[in-house]
């Protein structure tokens, strides 16, 4: 029998926002794990469904208010143009060291193995449909589908 000795052998992400932030950090990390030989899972819910939408996953934005990252008052933060200012910015930054657009690095995550999925009860809340969904999600599926997933020794969950 193979001993367990610690390491990780599966991630499970699951993604609730889709600020841009966010999307980037959940994909580098399974990107990252894909990379390292170690098994990889996406669970995209509530508002993190917006990074697997065909219409949505290419106009996703910073987070611009109650982000103490940005170091910029709330008040100024939520000002007109201030996001699309701060989004063009970080964008540019990304363009600059190579970073791949968001549908680029789906298509890298899906053809490393990286397995997607859709929550069930946040795609019937926002009406969506599977056709609304970039072609590399593997399903849409409950939470409990999701656990199953993850079931097994060495798996760790993690929350974004």
């Amino acid at each position: 029998m193979n001993e367990y000795n610690g390491e990780i052998r599966k991630m499970m992400i699951i993604l609730s926002k889709a600020t841009l932030e966010n999307v980037y950090a959940a994909f580098v990390l399974a990107n990252g794990a894909r990379m390292e030989g170690i098994e990889a899972e996406m669970f995209f819910t509530f508002f993190g469904l917006e990074a697997i939408h065909k219409e949505k996953l290419e106009h996703l934005h910073i987070a611009t208010v109650g982000n103490p990252a940005m170091h910029m008052p709330t008040l100024l933060g939520g000002l007109p143009g201030v996001e699309a200012l701060a989004t063009h910015m970080m964008k540019k930054e990304m363009e600059r060291i190579d970073m791949p657009d968001v549908h680029e690095f789906l298509e890298i995550l899906t053809a490393s193995g990286v397995k997607l999925w859709a929550c069930k009860l946040a795609m019937d809340m926002f009406h969506y449909k599977k056709e609304d969904l970039y072609e590399g999600v593997d399903d849409v599926i409950t939470v409990g589908d999701f656990y199953k997933q993850g079931s097994g020794v060495g798996t760790h969950m993690l929350f974004i």
